[in-house]
């Protein structure tokens, strides 16, 4: 039995499972107060992501962009961004924060964003909008590498750098990086974290997308991470980054930067990855983990134990999504006797071969199994349809729907885009509560898939 990590062979793709950088890095810019980016480049490359984000959180937002056209990628678009930061500007007075984001087009012509906005800051933003607060920052993320994880990763850690502002006295906060997460999770992050009574700088805050329709009819959702904290972030008492790769590369700037005391993961899928993420919560406060926390855990553990022995044991799974998410719940996985077969990662890092994670999956393996990088959902379908492969479970985002529907594998939807599904970004998917919430989710579809498949029984898992 072995576990096998290996990179796609095929060079082109084949319905493709993630989106660009550019998507990541406005994911990131929705979650701070008071800001609104502008997308260097066509219109397309804004609409289509905001499509994408509002069926996923059905809620609205705003989103800007330079609208190139073709003389522009030819001739040169900074103009393009001169003239949407004004118009940004006057027409929203309330915008603090304008984050540059390049696309493919822009990065293949080269534009000096950097140029461009030191030009802004001495012309434009001295003269016209000289009585106001407004930040401008490049964020680089060429659509031509990379994915929507390594844009979001570029763009968290473009706003720390520009905004983290060391001063003499520790703020007595925990920076929290959340990684590309669902207003439920954060809530659940926020529930943990006031259990345990600790005061933290969550970045970057998306609760309010999941946010109510008030008598005055206003429905525009907004992050709530401040200018002051993102400042803040270099006087904390010290930083969690639940993820690696979203939000990592801020998390270790703040460390070699400001001294500042440092844990990257694991993400908290899971009563395992919960519990460390709590012991990490507990090393870097002092803040001892409640009873009531204890007896939360208890009960998840009796929810999944009721689940584990006759219903998971020895199920297949196939999984593909975030990188961070995918492996989460493959631990997950594992910890309920299932059998992860098959773990789909959407693009390409030599540092995924040498993850410890994954490293730890490959030494105990007792099944055999495969980890793919730079995937596409055809690795999925044709291991299924033409190779053989048997799952009994599929777990993904909506881009992969109708191979479960094409093959009559149950499927559970995990990840982002989920827009076939309702009410899913409401529901965490980390934590205690998140455990639980998965599990049942994955019985419920499993027990609708016997009864239609088993002549209306459902099928116990047999040692």
């Amino acid at each position: 039995m072995s576990c096998e990590i290996k990179s796609k062979k095929r060079a082109g793709i084949i319905n493709p499972m993630v989106t660009c950088q550019p998507a990541g890095a406005q994911y990131a810019s929705i979650g701070i107060e008071d800001c609104t980016a502008i997308v260097h480049g066509g219109q397309g490359c804004v609409m289509f992501v905001r499509l994408l984000f509002s069926q996923h959180l059905n809620e609205n937002f705003d989103i800007a962009s330079s609208s190139l056209h073709e003389d522009a990628a030819v001739l040169g678009a900074v103009h393009r961004v001169e003239g949407a930061v004004d118009v940004l500007l006057e027409r929203y007075p309330h915008v603090k924060v304008v984050p540059i984001i390049t696309t493919c087009s822009t990065e293949i012509i080269g534009d000096d964003v950097e140029g461009v906005i030191r030009k802004l800051k001495k012309g434009l933003l001295a003269t016209k909008y000289a009585d106001r607060e407004v930040h401008l920052l490049p964020v680089h993320t060429p659509s031509f590498k990379g994915s929507q994880t390594s844009g979001y990763d570029a763009a968290v850690t473009a706003f720390v750098k520009h905004f983290a502002t060391k001063t003499d006295e520790c703020n007595g906060k925990l920076n929290l990086i959340t990684g590309w997460v669902d207003p439920g999770d954060v809530a659940e992050l926020k529930h943990l974290l006031k259990m345990m009574d600790v005061d933290a700088t969550v970045l970057f805050e998306i609760e309010n997308f999941d946010s109510p329709l008030m008598p005055d009819k206003s429905a525009v959702s907004h992050g709530t991470t401040t200018i002051e904290d993102m400042q803040g972030t270099a006087n904390a008492i010290g930083t969690i980054a639940l993820n690696k790769y979203e939000g990592g590369k801020a998390a270790e700037y703040l460390r070699d930067k400001f001294e500042i005391p440092t844990i990257i993961g694991p993400t908290p899928i899971g009563i395992r990855n919960t519990d460390t993420f709590l012991k990490n919560v507990s090393k870097l406060t002092g803040k001892p983990i409640p009873e009531s926390l204890v007896r939360e855990r208890g009960k998840a553990i009796d929810a999944l134990q009721d689940l584990a022995h006759m219903f998971f044991a020895d199920k297949k799974v196939a999984i593909y999504g975030h990188p961070d998410l995918a492996i989460g719940l493959a631990e997950f996985c594992l910890d309920l006797s299932m059998k992860p077969v098959l773990l789909l990662i959407g693009d390409e890092n030599p540092n995924y071969a040498k993850d410890p994670r994954l490293l730890a999956i490959k030494e105990h393996a007792e099944f055999d199994m495969e980890v793919i990088t730079n995937a596409d959902l055809w690795e999925l379908e044709d291991r299924i349809k033409n190779k053989g492969l048997e799952v009994d479970l599929i777990l993904g985002h909506s881009k992969g729907r109708y191979i479960p529907v094409d093959n009559n594998i149950p499927m559970v939807r995990v990840g982002f885009p989920v827009y076939d599904r309702a009410g899913y970004y409401r529901h965490p998917k980390v934590g205690y509560n998140g455990a639980v919430w998965l599990a049942e989710e994955m019985a419920n579809v499993l027990f609708t898939d016997m009864e239609y498949k088993k002549d209306r029984e459902w099928i116990l898992a047999m040692w």
